[in-house]
């Protein structure tokens, strides 16, 4: 599992940067050794040319794994350099409105949340131990964290920035007027109740740990008490560490079926009430679900102000949040290695520029140069 760490560098390493372009470093005396590239300033930070290669080798990886030849996956990586520039820019601009919202340390407590939650669901007990076990796999923590940090903060602008305003904008008129047109959408689900005993990965041997599944689900068919079983054997844990199954039995929940995840939706489809599913294999170990309870949907529509606000949230977020980000690149001061310049443009919608060799006086207009290692200086018509 390989993890992205986005580099945030400082105006300052940017101007050294740009003067040398590429930068370089004395090896030996009489020696150059090309260290980095600049592609892109998003004002005040820098995307690099080592930072779109490690974003290619993921995706690289990540089509190898679902069966593409390493010549094919590199091959298709190539074509998208350019989105994959674009994509970079849109989440510096984020990053960078997260940090003026003031949201680093709400993302950072988030961070810390998330990682005590992945450490309590392994059963290891402190988040150093947690740095241990990932060394192990070979993954570095402090890339992982700045991973997350820059994820959460991303999403975090983007539901207050966008979908929170998105939310809350219609009157009561509007959510009927809107609801009445997609009565469809509004129809009451099936929902499921549904219970798990959940058999955990972590350090342990796959093999298993799935044999231990395949005996219990035997034993439940057998007419074994679930609760009994879920109570001796479940390894879910709460936020403090204890297992869950002892107080509950492995009761999970009721939800609307089509809101499951798809794969337990899946596992599910036709299993009668009061018996369980097959093993269900996920990323940290296997769950054991049966369906306590099914209530079936029903054909005619209901109004609830928060299930119509929600769909229309989801229908408008994608356009809104694009919206969003081209707003973020009109007003943002963008400079983009002319070497990359023709390409990402045009992805990113900016206004028309005058452009400026950086060796010029700042906004004086000089005819574009397509010499090796040149500078585009883009600035927004006012």
């Amino acid at each position: 599992m390989k993890f992205r760490m986005t580099q945030l560098l400082s105006l300052a390493v940017l101007s050294l940067l740009v003067m040398l372009a590429p930068s370089v470093a004395l090896a030996q005396e009489g020696d150059m050794q090309v260290i980095d590239e600049v592609i892109a300033q998003v004002n005040d930070d820098v995307i690099t040319l080592s930072m779109l290669k490690r974003e290619m080798k993921e995706r690289v990886n990540a089509l190898m794994q679902n069966g593409m030849t390493e010549a094919q996956a590199n091959a298709e990586v190539t074509k998208t350099r350019n989105e994959l520039i674009a994509t970079l820019v849109n989440e510096q601009l984020l990053l960078q409105k997260g940090k003026e919202l003031e949201m680093t340390q709400k993302v950072e407590d988030e961070v810390n949340h998330r990682l005590k939650t992945i450490a309590e669901e392994q059963k290891i007990p402190t988040i150093e131990k947690l740095y241990q076990e990932m060394r192990a796999q070979g993954i570095n923590p402090d890339e992982m964290r700045q991973t997350m940090r820059a994820e959460i903060m991303k999403q975090a602008v983007l539901q207050e920035e966008v979908d929170a305003k998105i939310f809350w904008s219609s009157t009561p008129a509007e959510l009927q007027k809107y609801f009445d047109a997609h009565k469809d959408k509004f129809r009451k689900p099936e929902s499921v109740t549904i219970s798990e005993i959940f058999l955990g990965l972590a350090g342990k041997n796959p093999d298993e740990v799935k044999a231990k599944a395949d005996k219990l689900v035997a034993q439940l068919r057998g007419g074994a008490d679930f609760g009994a079983l879920a109570a001796a054997n479940s390894e879910r844990q709460d936020q403090n560490g204890e297992r869950t199954a002892l107080k509950d039995k492995g009761k999970v929940g009721t939800f609307p079926a089509p809101e499951l995840r798809e794969d337990i939706g899946a596992a599910i489809k036709n299993v009668k009430v009061g018996t369980v599913s097959d093993p269900l294999k996920s990323a940290d170990g296997y769950q054991i679900l049966r369906v306590d309870e099914r209530v079936l949907g029903s054909d005619t529509p209901v109004f609830n102000e928060n299930r119509v606000r929600e769909a229309i949230t989801i229908e408008r977020s994608p356009k809104a949040r694009e919206d969003y980000l081209q707003n973020l690149r009109n007003e943002a001061y963008i400079k983009v290695s002319e070497n990359y310049h023709d390409g990402v443009a045009s992805l990113l919608k900016l206004k028309p520029e005058a452009i400026v060799e950086t060796t010029g006086d700042a906004g004086t207009r000089v005819p574009e140069k397509k010499g090796k290692g040149k500078f585009l200086k883009i600035f927004p018509k006012p």
